[in-house]
């Protein structure tokens, strides 16, 4: 958790939207050709005896994407699940849509479920970047709802323990100090409330939203990229992705459910992306 004053990154703020250059928007217009897996199913595996062959680094990403973790927890699994065919696209292992018609006129919007632990950034209505996240533990759950990205830093340190350095750490709740940023992945919920992430995850949507825009030390002029936090986490029971083998669909995320999720706060979207526009549209 972080926070910061209004006053400390308004130069910065400022500096940044007129001298640093946007990430390529052509992916919002053109989506990626995926590979598409022949087999969808799924099946437990110990987890040394997994390590012991000579895994492509496609398919380690796959792997822990698919348990939620990072490399050096996995390595401290006694089982995880593995695909039955891990030679497809990153994106059909893991529960989000590769296109929502619904968000068409949405420049950029970033998703994080709960009870999947994932996020997925979508331009234009079409997947941009997906990945696995580790949320809020039961004692500090990440609060549901909308947000915005707000201000970001390379590194910063954490309030809560001035001893945890975040990196690539985008601020979306500035009072409470909530933002997505790098940091170990155990393989379920166990941040304070922030979402953690694997450092190429982290460092791309670092990259790919944008930051607020403030008039003055007290004023946001126009907020950041949205971000919509949803669903529940069980608590308590075995961890959803576990009963993929099972049912290889139990997570998926459909169109109806992101634009159920969506159409509450699309009025506010729709405005702060207005503004936007008509900011960047000056500066031309």
């Amino acid at each position: 958790m972080q926070t910061i004053n209004f006053t400390a990154i308004l130069l910065l703020t400022t500096f940044s939207i007129f001298s640093c250059s946007q990430p390529n928007e052509n992916n919002n217009k053109h989506p990626v050709k995926r590979t598409k897996p022949a087999n969808k199913g799924y099946h437990f595996e110990k987890t040394k005896e997994w390590l012991k062959n000579k895994n492509t680094e496609q398919q380690q990403t796959i792997i822990l994407a698919v348990n939620r973790t990072d490399s050096s927890h996995l390595a401290k699994m006694d089982t995880i699940i593995v695909p039955n065919d891990a030679g497809g696209k990153l994106e059909y292992y893991l529960p989000f849509p590769l296109s929502v018609p619904f968000l068409k006129d949405m420049r950029k919007i970033i998703f994080f479920s709960y009870p999947s632990q994932t996020f997925a950034a979508y331009g234009n209505g079409e997947l941009i970047y997906t990945g696995p996240t580790n949320m809020g533990r039961k004692a500090d759950p990440t609060p549901t709802g909308l947000y915005f990205t707000n201000w970001k830093a390379e590194q910063t340190t954490s309030t809560f323990n001035d001893e945890w350095d975040l990196k690539w750490n985008f601020n979306i709740e500035n009072k409470l100090g909530i933002g997505f940023h790098q940091y170990e992945l155990p393989g379920y919920p166990a941040s304070h409330s922030c979402l953690r992430l694997q450092e190429k995850d982290a460092r791309h949507l670092y990259d790919w939203a944008d930051q607020w825009i403030l008039s003055n030390a007290d004023s946001i002029r126009t907020k950041g990229t949205p971000v919509i936090v949803f669903g529940v986490y069980p608590f308590g029971l075995p961890k959803p992705w576990m009963q993929l083998v099972s049912n290889p669909a139990i997570l998926e995320i459909t169109e109806a459910m992101i634009e159920k999720e969506v159409s509450i706060h699309l009025k506010e979207i729709l405005a702060e992306q207005q503004k936007r526009a008509a900011i960047e549209e000056v500066k031309k």
